[in-house]
This record gives C-alpha cells, sequence and structure tokens, in this order.
C-alpha cells in the first residue's frame, strides 16, 4: 500500500478496534436488565476526566442537552470531543472543559459563526482537526464495523483534507488515489431519541441521523429520552428499534431533553433562546452568566424545565415545521 499524502491534523483518538472490543468483552454490561437512572447519576458512572466524547447529529435537532448540562455541572473536564453539535458544544468550549477537538461544523447556520469556538481556537486553549461532516460518520462507521479505517472520496483535493488527520493513497485496483478516514471509537456516546424502554431499546422518529454507527462505536452509550415505553411496545414493532438493548449503558428520561433545540413530530427548537445566547455569547461575561443561570443555577433537567416554562415548551410544541 502506497501512501500519497498524509494531513497534517493531529489523530486525537487513534483507532484500535481489537482494543475496543476487548473492552467491550471485559467491562461492557450486555444482560437485560433496567438500566434507568438520572442524568446526575449516568454521568457521574459513565464519563471520566479525560475521555473522548461525542454527541450526535448535527445543528439543533434532537441534541442530548439535558446530558450536555449535567456534564457541565459535574465538571468533567480535559474532554476530547467529536465536535459536529452546534449549542452543546458552545456551552462545552464555554465551560472551558475541552481541550481538543476533531472539528467538523463551525456555524450557528444562519445566524453565523460560532464566537465562543472562535475564542477557545484562537486563543490556542483548545486543539483542533478538521473534518468534513460525512468523514466524521464514516469514520464511526468503520468503528461500527470494527475495522481501523474506511475508504472513502471525501475531503479529496480540499483543504479540510490537508488539515485532517487523513491519509490519500493509491487504490490497488484503480490506481486512483483514495481517502483513507481512521476509524474513531467513542469513550462516551450521547444520544436523544423518542422513545426507549427502560432496557435500552431505542426508537428514532424522523431523521435517524448516524444514531445507528454511533451507538455501535461507544464503550459507554448514555440514551436520554422523550419517554419511555413498555418492552411488549417495542417487540410488537422489532424494525424500529435503531439502538438495541445491549449497546445502551444508562436510560435517562428527560422529555423537552433537546431544548432549546427541536425534537422531530414533538416540538420546535426555541428560536428566542437560541438567538440571545447566540448574541450573548459574542461577549465572555454574558456567557458565563448563560451558564451561570441556565447551567450552574439549575440543579437538574426538571429546575431547568421550570426555568424555562412549562407553557412555553407547550407552545413549541405547537409550531412543528416552524409555524
Amino acid at each position: 500500500m502506497e501512501i500519497l499524502e498524509s494531513g497534517i491534523g493531529e489523530l486525537f483518538q487513534p483507532p484500535d478496534p481489537d482494543g475496543f472490543r476487548e473492552w467491550v468483552h471485559k467491562h461492557k454490561n450486555t444482560r437485560l436488565i433496567s438500566k434507568v437512572m438520572s442524568e446526575q447519576e449516568a454521568i457521574a458512572r459513565f464519563v471520566q476526566d479525560g475521555d473522548y466524547i461525542g454527541t450526535e447529529l448535527y445543528g439543533t435537532v434532537r441534541a442530548p442537552m439535558s446530558l450536555v448540562r449535567e456534564l457541565i455541572r459535574q465538571g468533567k473536564k480535559h474532554l476530547r470531543v467529536a465536535g459536529q453539535g452546534v449549542l452543546e458544544l458552545d456551552l462545552l468550549l464555554a465551560a472551558e472543559l475541552v481541550d481538543s477537538l476533531d472539528i467538523t461544523y463551525i456555524g450557528w447556520e444562519v445566524y453565523g459563526i460560532s464566537a465562543v469556538l472562535r475564542r477557545a481556537v484562537e486563543s490556542g486553549r483548545v486543539k483542533t482537526t478538521e473534518w468534513s461532516n460525512a468523514a466524521i460518520s464514516w469514520r464511526f462507521k468503520a468503528a461500527a464495523l470494527g475495522v481501523p479505517f474506511i475508504p472513502v472520496r471525501s475531503m479529496l483535493g480540499t483543504d479540510t483534507f490537508k488539515y485532517s488527520a487523513a491519509k490519500i493513497m493509491q487504490d490497488p485496483w484503480t490506481g486512483k488515489p483514495i481517502c483513507l478516514l481512521p476509524a474513531l471509537f467513542l469513550d462516551v456516546g450521547l444520544i436523544h431519541v423518542h422513545q426507549a424502554d427502560e432496557y435500552g431499546n431505542c426508537r428514532i422518529e424522523g431523521i435517524s441521523g448516524f444514531a445507528f454507527e454511533l451507538a455501535r462505536a461507544s464503550k459507554k452509550l448514555i440514551v436520554s429520552t422523550e419517554e419511555i415505553i413498555p418492552t411488549d411496545e417495542i417487540r410488537r414493532y422489532p424494525e424500529k428499534t435503531i439502538i438495541p438493548y445491549y449497546l445502551v449503558d444508562a436510560v435517562v428520561l428527560a422529555k423537552y431533553g433537546s431544548h432549546p433545540g427541536e425534537m422531530c413530530y414533538r416540538y420546535w427548537r426555541d428560536e428566542e433562546h437560541l438567538l440571545q445566547f447566540y448574541k450573548d455569547s459574542a461577549d465572555p461575561e454574558k456567557t458565563k452568566a448563560y451558564l451561570d443561570k441556565w447551567i450552574y443555577g439549575c440543579r437538574n433537567h426538571e429546575e431547568y424545565i421550570n426555568l424555562v416554562g412549562i407553557d412555553r415548551l407547550k407552545k413549541l410544541e405547537t409550531q412543528i415545521g416552524g409555524r
């Protein structure tokens, strides 16, 4: 195999499929037991300082916000992050919990560029390596397949490749260049879903993103859910189960757990809340005030929901589709 070119980015989480498999066989509890617990217990039990973590999906859609807020309350430090989120990533960076970032997504879509991310990177406090959205998803796919890398055409001929940690090799069959993406195995994955049973069998309505891959690429997986449903209901339609119980370590009941993001078919994103944070985040002091009010000032998700206001959340339920 001839390597033609290598990206100059640092590989923060080298692929180790055999080590991952060994860890899972030795440490993963795959029994059919109830895994329901609070955000506090799940984060305390399964996230350690220095872990490489990842959240699933992009933008503000189905973001595991209740879990991220608890992660910040507990002050888990020196995290390495697969950074394809928006608000959850900004909050982790604002709380100064992140050391390095495999970055794919730097914008607030129609609002603009993240001021929090800019400060963290330009100050040198956080190291970054660049990937495309597709590339990091395929890195999870490689991990889910149990292989050390996956060949793709993504990023060829781009500056994104230059600042990544990918490699280009000569395809042994066609002789043409092909990009090799290293598998990305997570210490902890965080996913928010629509429904789960007490054992961790999970359903997602609408876009499923890369939940299938990320769940299978995680040593430990914490799932928050809008509702817990009976296992008999799961068994009626097994084809709807995107994540099976044996991959899951914790199930957290968190209605409105994606707020201020949206949940397909359940509630719309809180545009006013998001826009206010985006504007305030340009000022470090206002960013700190946001953390104090909405995270540190709330002991748990229930207090956060009460602070937002149930009437406001009910209104968001009527605005599905942006109406």
